[in-house]
């Protein structure tokens, strides 16, 4: 038996064991996690998934460089592990070829290929990191806050695999034992400075660094296994059980909140590590600390604490930590309560994360146990909550000014008193905003107005219709929720609604989304949606120009958690006179209006106010209108326009429109 064969079998078992240990430890620690319905998504999609998002490297392409990079580096290693098949079997074996595959010129090809391009990815990779030193551009780079100096090693220890094995193929070419042919081009070209050392010096060399290849792989499975790059094994597995098509839109159902069947022991949301389900720990091992979430943050742009990176990061420690209590209170022990209340539910770090880490669904399950097992909450969210609960809505007016916004239209809509009349095609959701609210109102005639002029036979609930509960819901109080949306459900239900035309994304997701889990299946269409076929299907004709520039602000709930962008453009390309530019942060990218997750109800005294920072960035495309369709963004905008106008940073005729306003004024 070989020197380098015995040498090379000790680190291998060793090494294996190490792993294996290590493997077994986090497959536990993944496994005591509670059990949960991953109903929505079909083998299929995960299959999709897997070759999208893993195989193509889609969401990492969406960074052109460090995903090209990272691109030739994944496919690499996996192309190179046909190398490592082949330095295992020559430690037996000289002359080892892989079954079935042999030493054909296109394998050695391809192996030098990827070898040279992993070279190069750990070069790029070097340069932005230097770039993107957290020290010279603090919480502006997306590198802030992860472990910087275990990326450095990774680095270098991916450099030192690809060197030590194109150094023993190198020795080999002169010793005379490689198998390719001059395809193999990296290794026929560094043999060259090695000729004249003779074939007995080359094979020694050949020998040492096969082993040193095989120790450094080896050794950098157990470094992976003990650090951040776990996810190198962690992110398929989590792809494939995220839910699809997207992991945003419905958040996870509570079961069993009926007070009549609760015990002591029932526990809501996520209070201690504990309570976490299986996905939330994979999640928090997936984390490859790239940023992507951090960079698109809301509140961590806008200088909140909040930053969903160090957020998983933290939590994952936590987790990992085999001298932490395993009781111990989540909030405030390892999450701050203003990292916790900061977070608008925009989706936006779920869009970005490469490996589908469901950001939002963690963060309202603490919040959930925050409200409902601790009653600990901002303070100014307690009239919020009260008047959902007593009123119907979120102001707090009551049933009876649902009709308000009707005064002045020179039509009849009918109301739906029992059972939605059959000549009737759509029930019109008017939402608390669009009922009750004096600028959203405006947009809700406006609608009212289109959809009547085109012959759209739609009624309104009127004072039976009620909040959706979704304030509550995104702010942790689940229970209400869940009576809220029970409560319109059960009215849907009873007046045999089968289509549902809604105004608020918020609202639209509510019933399209998340309604289903409780027994409300309707066809739901957004308000953008139904005018932009109503124009292409000549419907609706805008003849009057509009002669203004508009930008046009993505709803969260309407764009990410919907995919719905391309329809409310379609309505203001369609009208004539109409300019429109696009702010630098749009549609997937697109920057929340600070409304969300209930934040339009809480205070906002950390940092600069979202919805300012989102209005500059409008003002910055120098567009006469910002345009949107979602009243929360509406009420949102137009506050922070008119303070920019009072502070003389904007135009006093600058204004903030749906697209349904100007759409009628084009008729």
């Amino acid at each position: 038996m070989s020197v380098r064969l015995v040498i090379g079998l000790v680190i291998m078992v060793v090494s294996l064991i190490l792993v294996a240990r290590r493997g077994l430890y986090l497959y536990r620690v993944v496994s005591k996690g509670k059990k949960i319905d991953r109903g929505r998504t079909t083998p299929e999609q995960s299959v999709k998934a897997e070759a999208v998002e893993v195989l193509g490297q889609r969401k990492l392409l969406t960074k052109t460089v460090p995903g090209v990079a990272h691109f030739f580096t994944f496919w690499g290693f996996t192309v190179l592990l046909a190398t490592v098949i082949e330095a295992i079997g020559s430690l037996f074996n000289r002359h080892f070829a892989i079954p079935f595959i042999g030493h054909d010129s296109w394998l050695g090809f391809l192996e030098d290929f990827f070898a040279l391009a992993v070279l190069i990815a750990v070069c790029v990779f070097s340069v932005i990191r230097i770039r993107e030193a957290p020290e010279h551009r603090d919480r502006a780079s997306r590198f802030y806050g992860s472990h910087t100096t275990t990326a450095w090693i990774t680095l270098g220890w991916i450099a030192a695999v690809v060197i030590t094995l194109l150094a023993y193929r190198a020795f080999q070419v002169n010793a005379g034992d490689f198998p390719y042919s001059n395809f193999a081009f990296m290794s026929h070209l560094l043999s060259i400075p090695f000729r004249h050392m003779g074939p007995h010096t080359n094979y020694v060399l050949e020998s040492i660094f096969l082993v040193l290849n095989i120790a450094v792989i080896f050794t950098f499975l157990i470094f992976v296994v003990h650090s951040k790059h776990l996810h190198i094994f962690t992110a398929p597995v989590n792809v494939a059980f995220a839910r699809r098509p997207i992991a945003l839109g419905a958040l996870a159902t509570t079961p069993n909140m009926d007070p009549e069947t609760l015990s002591e022991e029932d526990v809501f949301g996520v209070g201690r590590l504990q309570d976490t389900t299986w996905k939330q720990r994979l999640d928090l091992l997936a984390c490859t600390e790239c940023g992507r979430c951090q960079e698109q943050c809301p509140a961590w742009g806008t200088g909140k604490p909040l930053s969903p990176k160090l957020l998983i990061m933290s939590l994952r420690e936590h987790m990992l930590d085999r001298a932490a209590r395993p009781d111990a209170n989540l909030v405030p022990d390892i999450v701050d309560p203003d990292v916790l209340w900061s977070c608008t539910t925009c989706g936006a770090c779920v869009q970005a994360c490469p490996v589908d880490i469901e950001h939002v669904d963690t963060i309202v399950d603490i919040r959930r146990y925050q409200v409902l097992m601790e009653s600990s909450f901002p303070t100014e969210a307690n009239s919020m909550l009260r008047n959902i609960e007593n009123q119907g809505d979120p102001w707090g007016l009551g049933a009876s000014h649902r009709t308000d916004w009707m005064s002045g239209l020179d039509f009849e809509i009918p109301m739906v008193a029992d059972v939605i009349d059959a000549q009737i095609e759509y029930l019109f959701w008017v939402g608390c905003a669009g009922a009750l609210d004096e600028r959203a109102q405006r947009v809700t005639r406006s609608i009212a107005g289109l959809l009547h002029g085109a012959g759209v036979k739609f009624a309104v609930l009127g004072p039976r219709e009620s909040c959706t509960g979704d304030p509550a819901r995104r702010i942790g109080n689940e229970y209400l929720f869940q009576t809220q949306a029970q409560i319109n459900v059960d009215t849907l239900n009873n007046a045999n609604v089968r289509k549902v035309i809604v105004s608020c994304p918020h609202c639209f997701n509510s019933i399209a989304n998340e309604y289903p889990a409780l027994g409300g299946n309707y066809e739901v269409i957004h308000h953008s949606q139904l005018l932009s076929r109503l124009v292409a299907d000549g419907r609706i004709v805008p003849a009057k120009p509009v002669d203004k520039t508009v930008t046009y602000h993505d709803p969260c709930y309407l764009g990410r958690h919907n995919r719905i962008y391309d329809e409310p453009r379609s309505v203001l390309s369609a009208i004539p006179g109409v300019s429109s530019r696009e702010m630098h942060r749009c549609r997937e990218k697109g920057f929340c209006c600070g409304a969300g997750g209930a934040r339009m109800w809480l205070e906002e005294s950390i940092g600069k106010r979202i919805n300012l920072e989102r209005t500059d960035q409008a003002l910055e495309t120098g567009a006469d209108v910002v345009s949107t369709a979602c009243p929360f963004c509406m009420i949102m905008l137009d506050d922070a326009v008119k303070a920019r106008q009072a502070d003389g940073q904007a135009d006093p005729n600058k204004q903030v429109l749906d697209v349904a306003q100007i759409l009628t004024s084009s008729l």
